[in-house]
């Protein structure tokens, strides 16, 4: 079987406004899910299991801190003599030099480096999304289709006006695409994973960048200009995803993950890499008590933890009470404290006081221990089973 030339590009920058505290100094896809991974983990994961070894990260937002974490690939098998994993930092000279203001100006800024690798085709996915999926799959219904942009599409309830809602015709054609429409509900949306036939984008970026001066965000120039010039088709996801960009979907992915409402963590065949030094194993005291949780490990635990996750290195002192949460890194809940569906910062201390957090709302502890944000939720959008 010939293997195509698939150039893959993690595009990492985001800065993740819409957290908070939660990435004031981190990068989003370093922020911690399920206690033990963390985001970049998914991404690098689903390109090892899919065979792609040509895998360049595009970062901006605090890169030495994702840089330090991902170890040159070593965990994914991308540390290799011949391709691997290529880290491509904001750069001086050249064609888009500096800074990018979207994703498709951040593709548009490598645009003469791909032409010069010269794959067959660019898969293009970011890295702050929580799924499953063997991109070869993708590979398939784009070479059946004869497609010059294959996007991967997912079917969501709720609101989905921060998305690009699409539709899809007959064949898997894509008939149209709405960039974050105001209102939209109940549609198929974009799940930011792109296969495109590389002669095609090049082009587009070319011809776009030579219009525009200089390209913005997928769902300004790039994805109408495909839609109006060449065959777009869809792949559907088929199963389980999250776009990890508010403090709501961060912390219901998390505790769906307790649920098995998310990704399977134990499927032999599919397991989640992860570049996370070795600890000692997480620690029950006497009085702990611990029901439908994940501890993780170099954690103590002596108060009670219910559906919760208690990342590594935290500490829930004995008289301390932590539901439906999710404590980072290095987190403290002090004796005395009582935290009900909160989001608790690395290394953060949260002293005793009032009861944090409410039915209802998403809280977010910040590092000084006090309460940062607070998001009602929004019931159209995915919840956990809540204790």
């Amino acid at each position: 079987m010939r293997i195509p030339r698939i150039l893959a590009l993690v595009l990492a920058g985001g800065k993740g406004s819409r957290l908070d505290s939660l990435t004031h100094d981190q990068p989003k896809p370093a922020l911690p899910i399920g206690g033990t991974y963390t985001l970049i983990d998914v991404a690098l994961s689903n390109l090892a299991h899919s065979h792609i070894k040509d895998v360049w990260m595009v970062e901006q937002f605090q890169p030495h801190k994702l840089n330090l974490y991902i170890d040159n690939g070593r965990p994914w098998d991308l540390d290799r003599t011949h391709g691997g994993l290529v880290v491509t930092p904001p750069f001086e000279g050249g064609n888009g030099e500096g800074f990018a203001q979207g994703n498709a100006d951040s593709l548009a800024r490598q645009l003469d480096a791909m032409r010069a690798f010269d794959p067959e085709h660019v898969l293009v996915l970011s890295a702050d999304h929580l799924y499953t999926l063997n991109f070869l799959d993708v590979y398939d219904t784009h070479l059946q289709h004869e497609a010059d942009l294959t996007m991967v599409t997912t079917h969501q309830a709720g609101d989905v006006s921060r998305y690009g809602v699409v539709e899809i015709g007959s064949d898997r054609r894509i008939t149209d695409f709405a960039y974050k429409p105001e209102g939209a509900t109940d549609s198929y949306v974009a799940t930011e994973i792109f296969l495109y036939r590389a002669p095609a984008l090049f082009d587009a970026l070319e011809e776009l960048q030579e219009r525009t001066g200089q390209l913005s965000d997928y769902g300004d120039e790039l994805l109408p200009h495909f839609l109006q010039n060449h065959t777009v088709v869809s792949h559907d996801l088929g199963g389980y995803w999250m776009d990890l960009g508010t403090l709501q979907s961060y912390w219901a992915a998390n505790l769906q993950l307790i649920d098995g409402d998310s990704l399977d963590l134990d499927r032999e065949d599919w397991r989640l890499w992860s570049a996370q030094p070795q600890r000692l194993p997480a620690r029950l005291g006497e009085t702990a008590e611990v029901a439908r949780a994940m501890v993780s490990a170099g954690s103590a635990v002596d108060g009670a933890v219910v559906h919760s996750v208690i990342g590594i290195d935290c500490r829930v002192e004995a008289g301390a009470e932590v539901r439906d949460s999710v404590l980072l890194d290095g987190a403290v809940v002090e004796q005395g404290v009582r935290l009900r569906n909160c989001i608790v910062v690395p290394g953060a201390r949260v002293a005793a006081g009032p009861d944090r957090g409410a039915e209802g709302v998403v809280t977010l502890i910040g590092h000084d221990g006090t309460i940062d944000a607070r998001v009602p939720f929004d019931h159209g959008s995915p919840l956990p089973s809540l204790s």
